[in-house]
């Protein structure tokens, strides 16, 4: 009897193990599947220069699941913002004269500081943002002009309906930082291989 209960035991603990297993493979080929899109995306690319590309590809692609970024863009979508809060926010960001309560939200805690710390290792990186499923700002390490990207194609082409894509900007002078930046938008993929938001980092490409 008991070496039956052992036995059911033991099976039940490899049932579980390759259960987890099984799961843990779909995610890495989810994940690996994305990252494949976008490298092919990134290389395709026209309007980056090959130093850009190769620091996209380097650098900036393990970001698309940085644990830090992932949590707190799935701790936003949870929160299920209606897209009136989003505009109404995004009205009086960009009417502001003065420091909002919203800015600071924007700017502190741990995913602003990953994202500053991500700027103190790369030089290259300047303005940089996380955007959740609908657009709307997660954190960042400067201001942004606005506050809701969900209707620019930083946004769309990246988060691409939640399938993941990518978006490189021309290189222009950001009015907002007063430098010359290069846009590249990614995707954030969580634990279990989906798209739940996007990233944009502002590229120095004179610092590569």
């Amino acid at each position: 009897m008991r070496s039956m209960f052992v036995m059911t035991i033991k099976f039940m603990l490899v049932f579980l193990l390759a259960i987890n297993y099984t799961g843990g493979e779909v995610q890495a080929r989810h994940h690996a599947k994305i990252t494949n899109k976008v490298k092919k995306l990134v290389n395709a690319n026209s309007n980056a220069a090959s130093k850009v590309k190769r620091f996209v590809i380097n650098s900036l692609l393990e970001q698309m699941i940085n644990p830090v970024f992932v949590k707190a863009v799935k701790a936003q979508n949870s929160r299920g913002i209606s897209m009136a809060a989003i505009n109404k926010i995004d009205e009086e960001w960009k009417a502001a004269e003065d420091f909002l309560e919203i800015h600071d939200k924007m700017m502190t805690g741990k995913c602003a500081d990953e994202v500053r710390r991500l700027a103190g290792k790369y030089k290259a990186i300047g303005e940089t943002f996380v955007m959740d499923n609908q657009g709307a700002n997660v954190c960042q390490n400067e201001l942004t002009g606005d506050y809701w990207q969900g209707d620019e194609a930083k946004w769309k082409n990246s988060f691409a309906r939640g399938a993941g894509g990518l978006d490189i900007g021309v290189e222009k002078l950001d009015t907002s930082t007063n430098i010359v930046l290069q846009q590249i938008s990614l995707p954030i993929i969580d634990e279990k291989g989906k798209v739940i938001g996007a990233i944009c980092f502002g590229i120095k490409t004179n610092k590569l």
